[in-house]
């Protein structure tokens, strides 16, 4: 799982390398921006995956015959409410592309509609996660990210610009999505007169608030300094900041791989009594190791690098990328923490992201366009509020443990 993440960021960041070169600076900042507007607008989706995924593995392993009963009339509400978005959101188009301050209205209006195209991806990827699909998951997040550049590029190619590069993401969304409905269909129970509530979409969103406000604090925290330094410097310099965010940010996207085992696992040991921090310690484990490579890259060579790839006007933020990178290891040993936290139902980690979002616009705003402070000040805010979280995570199963003897002797 996570080394097909792994090929799935290498994939992107040949999208980003690309499209960077191809559009130009100009236009290749207004695809940023409309990729960070779908990034923040994702996480519904994902809490879906995140709840799909335990409800389904729970259900499998305590062997009950309706595993996955709900997930086709998930799918049909699903493909309902995006024709509703869809329709709403072309004549609103103008004003999105307003908020999101690009000309490209079409490609504005694709934002919303490849968020739900997400959301019923996701649930398909959790119905597969809990049954223990993790090889048909894996090659779908590589083909994903392979087919929205095929797509991109082919719309792009016949003189869409930004709005082609753009609709390459729902465009591939959806050829996934197609897909991944052969294997799903086929490890679905047949359709079962009065099966259980789990097949009720609204128990599903109703109980899935935890990890879509969890998840949306943790893209937040990823994704907001990126924003207030393009309010706070020079558009060239912003643009630079934000080419040093994307490479930093490529461990991020392990620890998405890693996270897509660790939900599931963790939730069927906990169901079955079996202690799962073990789990935790491994993938943590693996964050580190796989951190340590590009960190020192970033630290020996990030200007050159960032010049190979971007070109020389791009590469002004050097200096903070080894501070991003840093930032963005912890900020995933963060992610894994919570991931784990809501595999086991808890949410008290809730409001200690809350307040490392605040603190994160705050301070970033305070030093404006120092990029190397800013970058500094980020590594500083994700040290801190890692330590808190992944503290949280140990001692949430062990209290857990801890009171597990007295449940098990309640019955006798």
């Amino acid at each position: 799982m996570a080394l097909a993440v792994v090929v799935s960021n290498v994939v992107g960041l040949v999208f980003t390398i690309a499209f960077a070169r191809i559009l130009g600076a100009s236009d290749y900042g207004s695809l940023a921006v409309l990729i960070s507007a779908w990034i923040i607008l994702m996480v519904p989706g994902s809490a879906l995956q995140v709840a799909v995924a335990r409800e389904v593995s729970r259900a499998e392993a305590s062997g009950r015959s309706d595993a996955g009963a709900g997930v086709m009339r998930w799918l049909e509400r699903l493909a309902l409410a995006t024709v509703v978005v869809a329709l709403l959101a072309i004549p609103l188009r103008g004003i999105i592309a307003a908020v999101l301050n690009v000309d490209e209205d079409w490609a504005a209006a694709a934002v919303p509609l490849s968020c739900m195209l997400w959301m019923l991806l996701s649930v398909e990827r959790g119905a597969l996660q809990g049954f223990g699909e993790y090889r048909v998951v894996a090659l779908s997040v590589i083909g994903e990210a392979g087919a929205r550049l095929v797509f991109a590029l082919a719309l792009v190619g016949v003189g869409l610009d930004v709005t082609g590069a753009f609709l390459g993401t729902p465009a591939s969304l959806v050829a996934v999505g197609l897909a991944l409905a052969v294997p799903l269909r086929r490890r679905l129970p047949l359709h079962l007169p009065g099966v259980v509530r789990m097949g009720r979409l609204r128990d599903l969103l109703a109980g899935a608030w935890a990890p879509a406000v969890g998840l949306t604090l943790l893209f937040a925290f990823q994704e907001l300094h990126v924003i207030v330094v393009k309010h706070e410097a020079s558009s060239d310099a912003a643009g630079a900041y934000a080419v040093s965010a994307v490479a930093a940010k490529a461990i991020i996207w392990v620890a998405v791989g890693l996270g897509l085992y660790l939900v599931p696992e963790a939730a069927r040991r906990t169901e079955t009594g079996v202690d799962a921090r073990p789990i935790l310690r491994r993938v943590l484990a693996l964050i580190v190791a796989f951190s340590i490579p590009p960190l020192l890259i970033f630290a020996v060579a990030g200007e050159p690098l960032l010049s190979a790839a971007f070109g020389d006007d791009l590469a002004g933020a050097s200096d903070g990328l080894p501070w991003l990178g840093l930032a963005m290891a912890l900020l995933a040993c963060t992610y894994l923490s919570v991931q784990y936290m809501l595999a086991l139902g808890r949410t008290a980690f809730i409001w200690i992201l809350a307040v490392g979002v605040v603190a994160e616009v705050v301070v970033v705003a305070t030093i404006g366009d120092d990029l190397t402070r800013v970058a500094r000040a980020m590594c500083g805010l994700q040290a801190l509020f890692a330590a808190l979280i992944v503290a949280m995570a140990f001692r949430t199963r062990a209290r857990a443990r801890e009171a597990s003897p007295a449940r098990e002797a309640a019955p006798a």
